[in-house]
């Protein structure tokens, strides 16, 4: 592209895709006010029709070889300061699990003075079995997560790797959601489409109000079950007739099941552009 460019001061609309363009000055970002995210437009996406993607990041749309553009904005975790959807979900986790521990540490001290439950040894220890039925049928007696709710060293090893791999497999679908258009790993649809004979981008998505009102009906109807059980053992650690040991366990499974639960909820939501994300992020359950 020429150099001249740079310096051209009353650039309003300057489109350049589909023009095998390997290079272009540095540009500063236009006033988009009028023409909006049609004001810049490059062949900056990928899949490119070169070995690297051209880099622009002033540009306020970036098409591909496929003639696919998509908008190059900031995401909404973008615009609170956080880098990406990963360390969204890092800052959430870590607030999630917080909140879990204050609920229960203040749910104890209630009981504590209230003396709920405070029925005697006796009664305590013959209760024991049934409160792990309790417990196991909250939490699932067909899930790996029941292994938390019991004492077994081996069953909680089994829990712990399966809730890993699943994290893991997860995290897989964050790092493809970042809105990276440069980055070839990304599945992020390019679904704006930037005609060469107008000036104005349009969007050719099939999304709809009434998609993502079923979109959002089945999320809860999938995960609102694993999501009570959780908090339903959360709020059962906290009864004093339970040993440290059994409140140790009830409220690591409830908080791992509750866990789990919102970050499929989370994956979901930051690959709701991909029409598999929302079938996949559940089998992982």
């Amino acid at each position: 592209a020429p150099e001249g460019l740079a310096e051209m001061k009353g650039l309003q609309l300057l489109q350049l895709q589909s023009n095998r363009i390997t290079k272009i000055p540095i540009i500063p970002r236009l006033d988009d006010i009028i023409h909006g995210q049609s004001t810049f437009v490059t062949d900056c996406g990928v899949p490119s029709a070169f070995d690297n993607a051209l880099e622009c990041d002033n540009c306020t749309m970036c098409c591909n070889i496929n003639e696919g553009c998509h908008p190059q904005t900031k995401t909404k975790v973008q615009k609170l300061g956080l880098k990406g959807y990963g360390s969204a979900a890092a800052a959430l986790s870590i607030c999630f699990i917080a909140f879990c521990c204050m609920t229960a540490f203040l749910l104890y001290i209630t009981a504590r003075c209230r003396n709920i439950g405070n029925t005697g040894t006796s009664e305590m220890m013959t209760s024991i079995k049934k409160v792990d039925m309790y417990a196991l049928s909250k939490i699932g007696k067909d899930s790996v997560y029941s292994y938390f709710v019991t004492d077994k060293v081996c069953g909680w090893f089994i829990a712990l790797a399966t809730l890993g791999i699943q994290f893991g497999i997860l995290v897989f679908f964050i790092l493809a959601s970042e809105a990276n258009l440069q980055n070839d790993r990304t599945d992020i649809q390019f679904t704006w489409h930037c005609p060469r004979d107008t000036d104005a981008c349009n969007n050719r998505t099939d999304l709809t109000d009434a998609g993502w009102a079923i979109y959002y009906v089945l999320m809860i109807a999938f995960l609102s079950k694993d999501m009570i059980n959780g908090s339903k053992l959360i709020y059962h650690s906290a009864k004093i007739t339970h040993s440290f040991k059994s409140r140790i366990r009830y409220f690591f499974g409830g908080t791992c099941l509750c866990s789990i639960t919102l970050f499929a909820l989370y994956v979901s939501c930051c690959c709701c552009v991909l029409s598999c994300s929302l079938f996949i992020a559940r089998s992982c359950i």
